[in-house]
C-alpha cells in the first residue's frame, strides 16, 4: 500500500494522475456540447472543431501547469504557469479569426468564432482544475446560443438591418417590375439587386420554361416575412425564400 501511495503520488506530482486525466476527459465532455450544438446547426466549426480546441487548451495548461516540474529550482528557475494560458487566448484568437467573413457589407460567423473562443477558455478552466467555472461557462454558453436568438426577435427591428430575399419567376413576364413596385410599396427599401438563370432538368414540369431567380438585399422597419408572403402571391412567381437578419445565427 505504501509503494501504491508514494507512485500515485510521484504520478500527481508529475501532472500525470488520475486527477489530470479527470480534469482532461471534463474539458472533452464541456468542449463536446458546445460542439454538438454548433453541429446541429450545421456550422462550419462544430463538433470535432470545437472538442479538439477545448482539449487541446485543457492539455496546454496541464503543461504549463505540470509540464516543467523536473527543471525547476529553488530560487534558480521559477515557473509562471500564466504565460501559457496568455497564449492560448492569443493562438484561438487566429483561429476564430478565419471563421469570420463578410459577404454584401453582412458578417457571418461571429458567433462560430465566439464559441471556439469560449471553448478555449472552458478547456483552460478545466486543465486549470477550475471544474465549477468550467461547467458555469458551460451552462452560460447554452443560455446565450438557444434563449437569447428567441429575445432578440422580440427586440424592436433596426431600420438599417438588412435581409436577404430570393424570388424564383417565368423569365420574359415583367414579373421582376412587380417584384420592386410591391417592395418599395411597403416601405423597403433595395440596397442591391442580382439575377441569375435557374438550370432546370430536362422534362421535369415547366421545363420549357426560363425561370430566373432575383436576389435583393432589403432593409426596412417591417419584418421581411411579411414581404416575402406578399411576393408569394403575386402572379406566376413560383417560390420567395427570405432571411430576415435578426433571426439569422452566425
Amino acid at each position: 500500500m505504501a509503494l501504491v501511495s508514494a507512485s500515485a503520488q510521484a504520478a500527481a506530482l508529475n501532472g500525470e494522475g488520475w486527477r489530470q486525466v479527470a480534469e482532461l476527459a471534463l474539458a472533452l465532455v464541456l468542449s463536446a456540447a458546445i460542439g454538438m450544438e454548433r453541429e446541429i446547426r450545421q456550422k462550419n466549426a462544430g463538433l470535432r472543431t470545437h472538442t479538439l480546441v477545448g482539449v487541446g487548451a485543457a492539455l496546454f495548461m496541464l503543461i504549463s501547469k505540470y509540464g516543467f516540474t523536473d527543471v525547476l529550482e529553488p530560487r534558480l528557475i521559477v515557473l509562471d504557469p500564466s504565460r501559457v494560458a496568455a497564449q492560448i487566448v492569443t493562438g484561438v484568437g487566429f483561429l476564430g479569426a478565419g471563421i469570420i467573413f463578410v459577404r454584401r457589407d453582412a458578417v457571418r460567423g461571429l458567433t462560430t468564432a465566439a464559441s471556439i473562443w469560449v471553448t478555449a477558455a472552458i478547456g483552460s478552466a478545466s486543465g486549470a482544475g477550475l471544474p465549477v467555472l468550467a461547467a458555469l461557462a458551460t451552462g452560460i454558453y447554452f443560455i446565450v446560443a438557444l434563449a437569447f436568438p428567441v429575445l432578440t426577435r422580440r427586440l424592436p427591428r433596426s431600420a438599417t438591418a438588412i435581409s436577404a430575399l430570393r424570388v424564383t419567376y417565368p423569365d420574359g413576364r415583367g414579373i421582376l417590375r412587380a417584384v420592386i413596385a410591391e417592395t418599395t410599396s411597403r416601405g423597403f427599401a433595395i440596397d442591391d439587386m442580382a439575377t441569375e438563370p435557374i438550370s432546370q432538368l430536362p422534362g421535369s414540369p415547366g421545363a420549357d420554361t426560363r425561370r430566373v431567380q432575383v436576389t435583393l438585399h432589403v432593409h426596412g422597419r417591417h419584418p421581411v416575412t411579411e414581404l416575402a408572403a406578399a411576393l408569394s402571391e403575386l402572379p406566376e412567381v413560383h417560390a420567395v425564400l427570405a432571411t430576415d437578419a435578426n433571426a439569422i445565427d452566425e
